[in-house]
């Protein structure tokens, strides 16, 4: 029961990386639904998870999915080990007396569970046997297409494959010291060890589809979703830019989710009193004042120099997405200039507003980044708009050329603002080095997130539409 325990704790982990909600009340009651079912039922193990782990219909399809690949079947696995060993030597031509030996010799010698399956070719004991040694195996370190060879050997040994090689070539030998026919003796050793690669396939196609449940749509996308954002090549942005879009179709149907949920505000105490004055005072109904709705705002200052040009257009579709979420949202670009898009964006396609915003129509893209100037700028000109509604978003890497940083206008931001995020695209550990000024920006921040990936955008997204 520990092992199944773990394995839960596992597929839970997985469904919260794809974003799902499991409690620990709700997993331990999905343990409890296992405890009774078992694990070999499926299509009743799927419907207990899914019922004591699954809140919203929206995530059925999510659920069934990580579902089918990670409760794999087991018995597609061993395809491959359809017949037992003596109909496999029968095909191979052995005649009666032979094929009787070889029998003789199985009922004579102990196997184990796996031997056992393997040579009488029981394939539902064999899908047992793979699904159980899956369940003792930790897979949580299996990342890479390259581990997948690891993975596997851990899963054929968990099923016993050491021991049953050790008895499939003792059982050659056995039949070796009976004089056993030397051209049936190649056949038998043939046989076996075909078995033997087959079960070994089996083993790497359970680490396979192991590998792909870790992250079913990165390996859809061609981890295209984990690739450094400057690394990328033209053809791979475009590609890009259609995953950000689904990125703000994801945010926006989160946010039309939490604007359905009508919020109480606090209770009021006379209003409560006044209309239970028909039941003697008793408070059988209570009254909660209006709950006025927050309109947060968003204000995006987004680099646009040279140095972070490919990073800053994939950025700018998202700021683009972020005008159609929220009703108040300003939009500004920046080198050293700073300059508004706000109306850009709402009167324009997504293409041709992020064409024209980095297109050296709005402000001078030929000037040197000078991040303190740009900061100037805003604050004499817009720090007015920022109130305590507003969440203040910085995209850049903070290199100035070695102009002044100015970060004294950060600190006036984030003491008007609700908070202020700063998306980095470079590693932190370049942070500091040249003319880079992050550390001493990041100081002023509410939050400093280096976003080098759609899936470290993916996460930081999330502190601007709380789920």
């Amino acid at each position: 029961m520990r092992v199944v325990d773990a394995r839960l704790r596992d597929f839970a982990e997985l469904l919260r990386q794809n974003g799902l909600r499991v409690s620990p009340a709700e997993l331990a009651d999905a343990a409890r639904a296992v405890l009774v079912l078992g694990l070999e039922e499926r299509d009743e193990l799927r419907s207990a998870l899914r019922a004591t782990l699954v809140k919203r219909g929206t995530d059925a399809g999510t659920f069934d999915r990580l579902f089918q690949l990670y409760f794999m079947g087991a018995k597609d696995l061993v395809d491959g080990l359809q017949s037992s060993l003596l109909k496999q030597l029968e095909e191979e031509g052995l005649n009666e007396g032979q094929l009787e030996e070889v029998a003789q010799a199985l009922l004579e010698m102990p196997f184990s569970p796996l031997a056992e399956a393997l040579m009488n070719g029981d394939l539902g004991a064999l899908a047992r046997l793979m699904r159980q040694a899956s369940l003792s195996v930790d897979f949580r370190g299996l990342q890479s297409p390259l581990q997948r060879n690891f993975y596997a050997r851990r899963v054929s040994q968990a099923a016993g494959a050491t021991q049953a090689e050790a008895e499939l070539s003792r059982l050659v030998a056995r039949l070796k010291e009976q004089g056993f026919d030397p051209a049936g003796l190649e056949a038998v050793s043939r046989q076996t060890s075909h078995t033997l690669r087959e079960l070994e396939e089996a083993a790497r196609r359970v680490a396979e589809r192991e590998l792909q449940q870790r992250d079913p749509e990165r390996r859809a996308q061609g981890d295209l979703a984990f690739r450094n954002i400057n690394s990328l090549t033209p053809g791979e942005v475009d590609r890009m830019r259609t995953l950000v879009r689904r990125l703000a179709e994801r945010l926006k149907a989160r946010l039309s989710r939490r604007r359905k949920v009508k919020r109480r505000g606090q209770l009021s105490v006379r209003r409560t009193i006044r209309k239970n004055l028909v039941n003697g005072g008793v408070p059988a109904q209570l009254v909660f004042r209006t709950r006025r709705p927050e309109r947060p705002d968003i204000v995006v200052l987004c680099d646009v120099s040279d140095s972070v040009r490919n990073v800053s257009r994939l950025m700018l579709h998202f700021v683009y997405t972020l005008q159609e979420l929220y009703a108040r949202v300003r939009s500004f670009v920046f080198v050293s200039d700073l300059g508004e898009v706000t109306q850009i964006f709402k009167d324009l396609p997504i293409d041709e507003a992020v064409d024209l915003a980095t297109a050296g129509k709005v402000i001078n893209l030929s000037a040197n980044s000078n991040y303190g100037r740009a900061l100037q700028l805003f604050h004499s000109t817009y720090l007015g708009g920022i109130t305590r509604r507003t969440s203040v978003v910085i995209i850049g890497d903070g290199r100035s050329n070695y102009n002044p940083p100015q970060a004294w206008v950060l600190g006036e931001i984030k003491r008007r603002a609700r908070r202020l995020l700063w998306l980095c695209p470079e590693d932190r550990s370049s942070w500091g080095f040249g003319d880079s000024e992050m550390p001493l920006y990041a100081r002023y921040c509410t939050r400093v997130e280096p976003v080098k990936t759609l899936d470290e955008l993916v996460r930081v997204a999330s502190e601007l539409v709380p789920s």
